[in-house]
């Protein structure tokens, strides 16, 4: 379909919510009716030649007893859904009174199969149906979506003269008129935009940044692509057409499966209609969601695998309901379960913010083949370095680097996602990395590489072209250190978190002697009864036989430090050099020291401002004062003359 004809479509579909709704609902609801409609007459028109032959044959099937019928139903519809109601759309607009045209309506609706009575419950458009009968606005509304100014059947429109009036809809135009009334509707809605749909732009870099590393890997076959929140659908869409261009490229015949997970009753409505729309049917099928179904403590597919990853999950969203549904801290769930020190270690991270369980989850999915698994996720800034050492955010941060998961972390510019402008990262995982990357991972900075928008679209003010995302490919690939790319060795992103003790003193007397040990209770005694003394003796707790005297440690002196893995001496050298020499009593409490990760682009992209030199300052300075000399006395000679009269 050319893009004039394709825009044509969309406009007049877009003017019929403007035309039919305006006085009914609030246009940020616009959608609950436009989205929903515009699925039916699809499906409708999908199913006009095979009509009279589903019908026959559910006659038949009743006759003869049968109650499981679906598989031979889609048979006679030769597609993956049917409806076996004797009405059309057309035949509802000759229904007489609006009350009998609601009831025609709901027949109709109850005569599709399952897979579009989801769609249609996840939309809850059979509670605004009675709205539309009521203001009898249901008959122009079905009215509209067959007007003769737009086909959206697979068939095209001719003339009796053979002239064609419109070109078919194949189901790949049909998916993009619907993905497009997708996106106005989500970009009407600003504030929601960025809960369940993430910008082209951002998911083009993520798919190619998944398939183009191994694109001369590829082979004919199948393989399965899974976004564990896929909101409608998009990265699933555009990660299918990377990979089906990639393979016309190449010459492969690749087919793609796709798999997802949402739990927004609409959205998932929307992700399902629109494979069907595609007619894509096992695809549709396994898009699984609704209510109540959350990735997180409902996992619609445990054992499962996938060959690609693409996901937005949310991030700085609460997920306390999930976490206590899987066990909590306690979970048995075996994708948080993560081996940390050679031992199997719940990794759950604080119930404000879940984004890392979904990393997590994507992880648990990577294959073992000869290809692995690749994942593009995005997060905001906290999955780098919230969370404190052996807590579950850094557990699941040094598994993925101690298991040498991570190839990239990229930095997108700032206020790229509509409704947020906080800085965001693609994190970019492989479990095959190749030879040249193993050991190490690579941080880009992309924040200076976008195009700037002509109007903000909610908070999105700039997008990545396709220039931006070829230097993020080019800087991936060449895996060299330059000012927008810098390579590091896996245990750089790790330290010990040591703590430091210093011993509790007292002075000498009143109840206090510093030559004998004291038991638990006594030194409980002692902090009740007296003021600790900086200068005072140190408190002794145990003298082994032929060991070094144990002192108590001062809970208000504890201190802690960060040692870098890679610091060279380790924790020793680091605790001589930077400690003992300000606190030469100070020792570490080797059993508290804990490992963690975290990430700072601040650290190693960050650009001090240049600043101004004594010479423009002072030259700026002279310049006002030129500008403004004679100015004070102007005005007070203007008063003093006013004062005078």
């Amino acid at each position: 379909m050319n893009p004039a004809a394709h825009n044509k479509i969309v406009s007049f579909i877009w003017s019929i919510a403007d035309d039919e709704l305006r006085d009914l609902f609030n246009r940020g609801k616009y959608r609950d009716v436009i989205l929903p409609m515009c699925v039916l007459r699809r499906l409708d028109a999908v199913l006009e030649p095979t009509k009279q032959a589903v019908l026959d044959l559910k006659t038949k099937l009743d006759a003869d007893g049968i109650t499981e019928q679906a598989y031979a139903l889609c048979n006679a519809s030769g597609e993956a859904f049917y409806n076996t109601s004797r009405f059309t759309l057309r035949d509802l607009t000759s229904r007489g009174t609006q009350q009998q045209l609601q009831a025609d309506f709901m027949d109709y609706l109850d005569g599709f199969s399952a897979n579009v009575q989801e769609i249609l419950d996840n939309f809850e458009f059979r509670n605004i149906v009675p709205r539309l009968s009521k203001n009898d606005v249901l008959g122009s509304v079905v009215q509209k979506f067959l007007d003769p100014e737009i086909n959206l059947s697979p068939r095209p429109v001719v003339l009796a003269d053979g002239t064609v009036r419109h070109e078919a809809m194949d189901n790949h135009a049909m998916g993009t008129v619907f993905e497009e009334l997708v996106r106005k509707f989500n970009e009407e809605n600003n504030e929601e935009a960025g809960e369940h749909w993430t910008p082209r732009d951002a998911v083009a870099l993520m798919a190619r940044l998944v398939f183009e590393p191994v694109a001369d890997k590829l082979k004919s076959g199948s393989y399965l692509l899974y976004d564990g929140a896929c909101g409608t659908g998009g990265m699933l869409t555009v990660g299918e057409d990377t990979l089906q261009d990639i393979a016309r490229a190449r010459g492969l015949d690749i087919n793609a499966y796709l798999y997802g997970q949402e739990i927004n009753p609409e959205t998932y409505a929307i992700c399902k209609a629109d494979m069907l729309l595609k007619g894509e049917g096992e695809n549709a099928d396994n898009i699984r969601g609704g209510a109540g179904f959350s990735t997180l403590s409902n996992d619609a597919f445990p054992a499962e695998t996938f060959d690609f990853m693409l996901s937005n999950p949310p991030y700085g969203k609460a997920w306390k309901n999930d976490q206590e549904l899987i066990g909590g801290k306690d979970t048995r769930d075996p994708r948080f379960l993560l081996v940390i020190d050679g031992q199997e270690t719940p990794c759950i991270t604080r119930s404000s913010d879940g984004q890392l369980m979904f990393l997590a989850n994507l992880v648990a999915k990577m294959q073992d083949t000869p290809l692995g698994s690749r994942i593009a996720q995005v997060h905001n800034g906290s999955s780098l370095f919230t969370g404190d050492a052996g807590g579950g955010e850094s557990n699941i941060r040094r598994y993925l680097f101690e298991n040498d998961l991570v190839e990239a972390i990229v930095a997108l510019p700032l206020n790229l996602f509509y409704n947020t402008g906080i800085a965001t990262y693609v994190w970019v995982l492989t479990n095959r990395k190749p030879e040249h990357r193993r050991g190490k991972a690579q941080l880009i900075d992309a924040t200076t590489w976008f195009k700037p928008l002509r109007k903000n679209l909610g908070k999105k003010n700039c997008e990545l072209s396709r220039e931006d995302i070829d230097r993020v490919l080019k800087a991936f690939a060449d895996f060299e250190e330059t000012e927008h790319s810098k390579v590091f060795d896996n245990r750089a992103f790790g330290y010990h978190k040591v703590t430091v003790e210093r011993p509790l003193r007292f002075k000498q007397g009143a109840g206090f002697d510093p030559k004998k040990v004291y038991k638990a209770a006594e030194i409980k005694k002692l902090k009740a009864e007296l003021t600790p003394d900086p200068d005072g003796e140190p408190v002794i707790r145990k003298r082994p036989k032929g060991g070094a005297v144990e002192y108590e440690p001062d809970t208000d002196l504890r201190d802690t430090e960060q040692v870098p893995l890679l610091e060279p001496g380790g924790i020793a050298a680091f605790f001589d050099r930077e400690v003992l020499p300000h606190a030469p009593d100070a020792w570490i409490d080797e059993s508290k020291t804990k490992v963690g990760y975290e990430v700072s682009f601040t650290r190693y992209f960050y650009k001090p401002p240049v600043l101004r030199s004594l010479e423009a300052i002072r030259a700026d300075i002279e310049a006002l004062e030129k500008e403004t000399e004679g100015l004070l006395q102007e005005i007070v000679g203007t008063k003093g003359a006013a004062s005078h009269a």
